[in-house]
């Protein structure tokens, strides 16, 4: 294993003393004012995102989760209190409430599970559900990361859902709104932005974008919807890219592979992409390798 810069033996070289000076410096650059305040460290933001998941998805036992959920609100409460929080709360009051949801965060994963057990006929049992599909690690991350979002608490919800998309491949902002029985098959590749609305029953395929359209100069939205609403009883199939925040996907609607949107749809429409002609000829000789000259 290689070792932590730290432990390396220290050297006085003069070789580098305008490196050293030129990067110890505190300058105006956009860099130096996320470094030189301080910064929180994420890896004891992932260590309680973690503990709090196992905790939702797996714990039962009375006398452990007795000692576990104080531990885990006087964990948070020390990470919050690191940071500048709204002024309508205290670290202890936000980390009080957080631990305070998570029975109604537990429900709500659970229908989750429901919803991947009835959308997806290669799941043989929950457990199997809840240990191996990556999207329920991911949205476990990402409703405990919203809770905290909700509160008005700013860098450990997107130090959390960044982590949960790092492992899974699922990218869903924690200030993003998702109603119950979430489905997400697959996930790799799935993007939910900040300001996305997604109702009940949803299910989404992977590489699916719910996102904003790119601008310039983000300030003029930053604060404002810019994702796309996505009403109750929507499937969205692989690859389908849904842009802006007026668009409205209604009720009921199904949207085919592949599709690029930036207009709302009506309530129980169909989309889908005019399908591509495929050339086919003949294997006219013996050769495995394919023949490119289309």
């Amino acid at each position: 294993m290689a070792a932590d810069l730290h432990d390396l033996p220290h050297h006085e070289d003069e070789r580098f003393n305008d490196t050293v000076e030129a990067l110890a410096e505190c300058d105006d650059d956009a860099l130096s004012k996320a470094a030189c305040g301080g910064l929180l460290d994420p890896n004891q933001v992932i260590d309680w995102a973690v503990r709090a998941k196992r905790l939702v998805l797996f714990q039962r036992d009375r006398s452990a989760l007795r000692a576990e959920v104080p531990a885990l609100a006087e964990r948070l409460e020390a990470l919050l209190g690191e940071i500048a929080l709204p002024e309508r709360g205290s670290a202890e009051s936000v980390a009080r409430q957080v631990l305070e949801r998570m029975p109604a965060v537990r429900r709500m994963l659970a229908e989750d599970v429901e919803a991947s057990y009835a959308g997806d006929p290669a799941s043989r049992s929950f457990d199997e559900i809840v240990v191996a599909y990556p999207s329920i690690r991911a949205l476990a991350i990402f409703r405990i990361a919203h809770e905290l979002h909700t509160l008005g608490v700013p860098l450990l919800p997107r130090i959390m859902t960044e982590y949960a998309h790092d492992r899974t491949g699922i990218d869903i902002h924690p200030g993003a709104t998702i109603g119950r029985r979430f489905f997400v098959d697959h996930g790799t590749g799935v993007v939910v932005g900040e300001t996305a609305e997604i109702g009940d029953r949803v299910r989404l395929y992977q590489g699916v974008t719910v996102g904003a359209a790119s601008v310039r100069d983000s300030d003029q939205l930053r604060g404002r919807k810019r994702h796309p609403t996505i009403e109750d009883d929507v499937t969205i199939y692989a690859g389908t890219t849904i842009l802006g925040g007026a668009t409205v996907i209604g009720r009921g609607s199904v949207i085919g592979g592949n599709v690029w949107i930036t207009d709302s749809v009506p309530p129980n429409s169909r989309v889908m992409a005019e399908p591509a002609r495929h050339r086919v000829r003949p294997n006219l000789g013996e050769s495995s390798q394919l023949e490119w000259d289309l």
